[in-house]
């Protein structure tokens, strides 16, 4: 692949000279179709402190679909029926929503327009300093993190996570327009995530790449056509002068290839000393040291386990001091920081006889972030065993890396395996593979593995598995969280 030059953005779409860019939705009506997720629900409730009505339907009822009642977003569970309100203006739907999605046909009937969750959230990029953190791995855990010390800092940002994280207030906050004591556009953190190209819509005026992988190989075919999705979500960024910044990995992001010909200012991060910004990291002290083309800026305690963490936490802080935060401010700002829901969390101990089981939930899916979930908790907890219950995501994920799935649990010594998260996959792919698949493949390694379907048979059998000193990790991005809650005796 050889990119070409980059090119400057041009106008946005439906503005000219002397207008504002603003996206102004108050007044207007808009239903948000998937309403239940954590991005979704967060740009809701963005557009309804913009003066936005805003209503929406999900599968499921959930804490989020309550909340999101409560503050006065109806939200119904009946997406069968193809219902609108009678007052719609604009349909928004998740990325996770098929396009024949009965209430989207409705939609199109109605002439309605229809927008994706990821367009949306670039649309309210303008007008302030966009800030778009994307890469395979890590997105919700640097986002959250750079918005915490953004909040300790008092910079008063917007922000949009797709995940839950108390210590910022839940996954998403309306921000200053302006930032505190200047006349800088205020700022708005998202996730820029690259699943069918959805990160395309963002308007960021900063970006981190923090890696690149072979991923959602179903919409994309190939790493080289990742490669150039991850060059044209680089090529959004503004020139240097007028503020365009990007920071990328200096190792295990194709750096060369996604940097090439861009005008705006480019600087890397990574461990090695070639990086501009150079991480050191102590696994036993949990230390992480930040140096600056030679010269040492900060060093912090780890808030999180973990290498990859480590260069999460440093991403996150080279981007906040980009953003006007001092290093005085950011080293307290990023050491308390307390993570994020089903990222490396710990739940807490299982009595059971003879001692405890230590559990953690987290939402790894990817052979890259298993491998790198199950090193970590080993290295920082040294359990007696580490007892795996991971659920696959996507049956096109699962054929594509299974080689890679099979040799990312090589630090566990038990894993079980529910039935693969069936959500976007057509049912043509749901026959080709099956997790049986991927327990053969463990097994042929070495791994006591086994197939266990519903979670209540791996709660019973987790009860004969798990011995005094054990870790017990659910790991997935389906609901596979609620066997961690229902082994620790929680109600799901």
């Amino acid at each position: 692949m050889k990119p070409g030059r980059a090119k400057s953005r041009n106008k946005t779409e439906g503005t000219s000279a002397g207008q504002s860019p603003v996206w102004n939705v108050a007044g207007r009506h808009l239903y948000f179709v998937g309403i239940g997720g954590c991005g979704m629900s967060g740009l809701a409730r963005m557009l309804l402190a913009r003066g936005a009505a805003c209503s929406g339907s999900d599968q499921t009822r959930s804490d989020l679909t309550d909340a999101l009642n409560r503050d006065g977003m109806p939200v119904t569970f009946d997406q069968e029926s193809g219902l609108l309100p009678d007052e719609c203006d604009l349909v928004v739907a998740s990325a996770a929503i098929r396009p024949d999605h009965p209430q989207l046909l409705e939609a199109q009937r109605r002439g309605l327009t229809i927008m994706h969750y990821a367009e949306a959230l670039g649309r309210l990029m303008l007008g302030r300093t966009g800030v778009s953190i994307a890469g395979t791995h890590g997105k919700s855990t640097t986002t959250a993190t750079l918005a915490h010390i953004l909040i300790q800092c008092q910079r008063d940002p917007s922000f949009v996570v797709g995940a839950t994280c108390a210590q910022i207030g839940g996954g998403a906050r309306t921000g200053a327009a302006v930032q505190p004591g200047s006349n800088q556009p205020g700022i708005l953190l998202g996730e820029a995530c690259e699943f069918n190209r959805s990160f395309h819509h963002h308007r960021p005026t900063v970006a981190a790449v923090l890696n690149v992988e072979e991923d959602h190989l179903d919409i994309y075919g190939s790493l080289d056509a990742i490669i150039e999705a991850f060059h044209e979500f680089a090529s959004l960024l503004p020139p240097r002068d007028q503020g365009g910044y990007l920071l990328i990995g200096h190792d295990g992001a194709h750096r060369s290839q996604i940097a090439s010909g861009l005008e705006c200012e480019v600087e890397s991060i990574g461990f090695s000393t070639q990086a501009d910004w150079c991480i050191e990291f102590d696994p036993e002290s949990h230390l992480v040291a930040l140096s600056h083309r030679g010269q040492s800026v900060a060093s912090w305690q780890a808030p999180m386990p973990g290498e990859h963490n480590a260069y999460n936490s440093a991403v996150a802080c080279v981007l906040a001091n980009r953003l006007g935060c001092e290093w005085d401010q950011i080293v307290p700002a990023v050491e308390s920081f307390a993570g994020v829901d089903r990222r490396l969390q710990r739940l807490g101990k299982r009595a059971i006889p003879g001692g405890e089981v230590l559990v953690y939930d987290d939402y790894g899916h990817h052979p890259t972030e298993i491998d790198a979930t199950l090193r970590a908790l080993k290295a920082h907890e040294k359990p007696r065993r580490l007892v795996c219950v991971f659920q696959p995501h996507q049956h096109s994920r699962t054929r594509f890396l299974l080689e890679q799935f099979a040799t990312s649990f090589s630090s566990a010594d038990v894993v079980i395996v529910p039935h693969i998260y069936f959500v976007r996959d057509s049912e043509a792919e749901k026959q080709r593979i099956s997790a049986s698949d991927l327990v053969d493949r463990l097994r042929q390694r070495g791994i006591q593995a086994m197939h266990l379907y519903p979670f209540e048979a791996i709660v019973e059998q987790l009860e004969n598995v798990c011995r005094p000193g054990d870790l017990l990790v659910v790991m997935g991005a389906g609901p596979v969280w609620k066997v961690a809650r229902q082994f620790l005796g929680a109600k799901p």
